[in-house]
């Protein structure tokens, strides 16, 4: 990828990201040790309450009744609640809603379903305290992405469908990993070589198996007909863009009341490294907007 690709605001932060080699013996453990690290962002207005499965934001002036239950990125394999909550907490005091985040096992340590059952753990209970599956809203990034759709899938075909679906960069597709022709490509902040790192170690398997788990993968889906109304942000030049056009538009061919939202320029997780620029701040506002379009709806 060309640095003139990248929206000209995110150029200087894009080129100095590096790219970590999470496939190479004893790296995947220092990163998870320096994610350890990271100090907990207060967001004024917000009080945070954490637990051994999840972190609650909750906003000192709340809709009751409305809670978002967020799942971080990390490509499956990095990444903890305590990263995400600068989002969670500026989305609590916006909306008025609580955030529940949850804290996953990550693999190949655990593999396909920990993650997702950990998820499921605390959409039992964000459901419980919201007073049912309609005042849950289900969102992620990245791989949190993934689980998030996963979880929704899972929830619908047991019976429980939450309120709506709101998709970061979601990380969708295994075959997309599968495509080596991507490996050249050098996408900034998650490349093709990490995308198949990831979903290998979730998996367990090699991305792009002919037969995969239900609810292992989302694109995976055939019938993706009576799921929630979803919101999907993605990148022009994400690597993860084709996979999150292509479910959006199969939504849509099902039915499923279904944004796209497309940033012009901008690599995978930019929202993340490049928090306080106008592009992020821009995305996050129609992020948003959809969503309190949605908690507030009878």
């Amino acid at each position: 990828m060309k640095l003139a690709e990248i929206a000209p605001e995110l150029r200087s932060r894009a080129d100095r990201l590096p790219r970590v080699p999470l496939e190479e013996a004893g790296v995947l453990q220092q990163i998870r040790a320096a994610t350890a690290q990271i100090r907990p962002v207060e967001v004024p207005g917000v009080d945070i309450e954490s637990t051994p499965g999840w972190r609650i934001h909750r906003p000192r002036v709340t809709r009751p009744g409305r809670t978002l239950l967020w799942i971080h990125g990390g490509g499956f394999v990095v990444g903890r609640a305590a990263q995400d909550d600068r989002l969670c907490g500026e989305t609590a005091r916006e909306l008025g809603i609580t955030v529940v985040s949850v804290e996953y096992r990550l693999a190949p340590d655990a593999r396909y379903p920990a993650a997702l059952d950990d998820c499921h753990a605390a959409w039992t209970w964000a459901r419980d305290q919201a007073g049912g599956p309609d005042g849950v809203i289900v969102g992620g990034q990245s791989a949190g992405g993934a689980l998030a759709a996963a979880l929704v899938q899972r929830l619908c075909d047991g019976g429980e469908r939450p309120r709506a679906q709101w998709l970061l960069c979601p990380m969708l597709d295994d075959r997309t990993a599968a495509r080596r022709e991507l490996d050249d490509r050098n996408h900034r902040g998650w490349d093709n070589r990490l995308n198949r790192f990831g979903w290998r170690s979730y998996l367990g398997t090699e991305p792009g198996a002919p037969d995969m788990p239900s609810y292992a993968v989302p694109a995976r889906r055939e019938d993706l007909a009576g799921l929630p109304p979803a919101w999907i942000g993605v990148g022009d030049i994400d690597l993860l863009h084709d996979e999150s056009a292509a479910y959006a538009r199969r939504l849509r061919e099902a039915g499923v009341d279904a944004t796209l939202h497309v940033v012009p320029g901008a690599p995978h997780g930019f929202e993340a490294w490049a928090p306080d620029t106008a592009v992020t701040r821009d995305y996050l506002a129609t992020a948003r907007a959809w969503l309190g379009d949605r908690t507030a709806a009878p």
